[in-house]
């Protein structure tokens, strides 16, 4: 008994110096960086101890991943240029894009200036009017970027047939079958200024109108490179593919196409980033880690099935949006971020489904069971979290507030995970040490011996 005793104290306190080391170890890492690191740590250590504390956490998981996407939207729209004065302006949902119009109704010509900036010195920027729909097949353009000859900047007309979408043949210029009186590109800096990543540019353009049709579909875009005289394809991150907006120029009103699906998007991610990317991996470690802690009973097992349930349920709701976003957006597939999802989702509900066959303790079967549950789960997290970068790749987002705040998080788990592994080995090799000599008899013959003296 007393050597029971002692190695129950020597377990236990074992894990409190293992949580203290943890701490301190990244206090010192708070202390560099920044203080909310160490606040973030002890919430998440909180959680692990007492439930009470997720919703505190998810709350401040939250607030993380709404902060960075509001501090990216930094562009403003002006009325006035060097050249002219616009009566109105609008700050365009993506590429921290804008334009300013002026409209005249008594002969349907509308004047208007697009804000951009280009994102390669060889790269494209480009404005357009799509006369059917908000979408770029259909769309008469007017591009512009430097003359591969001379240069000098240049805007040229284009339109964006479905040949150019399949990318089947060069994007060639050609007139626009809409009535375009003039056209013009200058960038910031006049003559002297040179296109470089981040150069601002704006395209002048005056069109005349359908009479009474004040509805404006909106496509713009910008490249990487230019081949000859032949824009090639931009990038596709969300922000690039939804670069459209339908505007009525008479009254300022918008109808931007992808508010909704932005909207979804953003729930999507934190959902998801919460889910699979957070809870799963706390219900794996509190399965491996606290099992072993004697003083928490049964109670490990409440936990890690009450918090895997939960991240699997709310995973679905967050995978139940993206198929909605699917279908949302037809043409936009991202392959490798689906692949997943749906590889993660299927594990998820394998794992969720074997708890319904849960053999007895007692069952010979139950090494079985056990070696799939294992495996199946730590597939399902590896894939959960691999799925949550890719997913922060998609939007967009792979240098964002957001990302940083879940690499935060997930790097304080697997510190959590690494000390709480070397403290379960250390625990380990001091029981085998143990079992060795009281099989060689010197614990027996110490505590004999210390008997007589008695």
């Amino acid at each position: 008994m007393p050597t029971s005793h002692a190695y129950m104290l020597t377990k236990d306190c074992y894990l409190l110096s293992s949580f203290k080391a943890t701490l301190f170890f990244f206090f010192l890492l708070s202390s560099s960086s920044s203080s909310f690191f160490f606040f973030f740590f002890l919430l998440l250590l909180f959680l692990l101890l007492l439930p009470q504390a997720a919703m505190l956490f998810l709350y401040l998981f939250f607030l993380l991943i709404c902060y960075g996407p509001q501090q990216a939207i930094s562009a403003h729209c002006t009325t006035i240029t060097a050249t002219k004065t616009f009566e109105k302006c609008m700050t365009l949902p993506t590429q921290q894009a804008s334009i300013a119009w002026t409209f005249h109704p008594h002969n349907a010509t509308l004047d208007l200036v697009f804000f951009g900036s280009f994102i390669s010195p060889t790269g494209w920027v480009g404005w357009g009017i799509n006369p059917t729909s908000a979408e770029m097949t259909g769309t008469h353009a007017l591009i512009a970027y430097p003359d591969p000859n001379t240069g000098l900047l240049v805007v040229l007309p284009y339109v964006l047939d479905p040949t150019v979408k399949l990318q089947r043949s060069p994007l060639l210029s050609r007139p626009l079958d809409l009535h375009l009186l003039s056209s013009s590109a200058i960038m910031y800096g006049g003559r002297m200024a040179t296109v470089h990543n981040g150069a601002a540019i704006q395209i002048y353009a005056t069109l005349k109108l359908v009479p009474n049709r004040t509805k404006i579909h909106h496509v713009w875009n910008r490249g990487l490179y230019v081949q000859g005289y032949s824009p090639t394809i931009h990038p596709t991150t969300i922000n690039d593919l939804l670069s459209t907006a339908t505007i009525d120029i008479l009254s300022g009103s918008t109808g931007f196409t992808h508010d909704n699906i932005q909207t979804l998007k953003i729930a999507h991610g934190i959902i998801n980033a919460i889910s699979w990317g957070i809870l799963l991996p706390l219900g794996a470690f509190s399965a491996r880690y606290l099992r072993h802690i004697q003083s928490m009973g049964p109670s490990w097992f409440y936990a890690h099935a009450g918090v895997q349930l939960s991240g699997f349920f709310l995973g679905t709701v967050g995978f139940a949006i993206g198929i909605k976003l699917g279908e949302m957006s037809p043409g936009v597939v991202y392959g490798l971020h689906r692949k997943l999802g749906f590889g993660a989702f299927c594990l998820g509900g394998l794992q969720t489904l074997a708890l319904l066959f849960r053999p007895k303790t007692t069952n010979k079967f139950r090494k079985y069971w056990k070696s799939y549950h294992h495996f199946v789960g730590y597939a399902c997290v590896v894939l959960g979290v691999v799925n949550v970068f890719q997913g922060f790749e998609v939007m967009g987002s792979s240098r964002s507030y957001a990302k940083l705040a879940y690499c935060l998080s997930l790097a304080t788990l697997i510190g959590i995970c690494i000390a709480s592994e070397v403290n379960s080995w250390v625990i380990f090799c001091r029981k085998a040490k143990e079992e060795t000599m009281r099989r060689e008899g010197l614990i027996g013959g110490s505590e004999k011996g210390s008997g007589r003296m008695g």
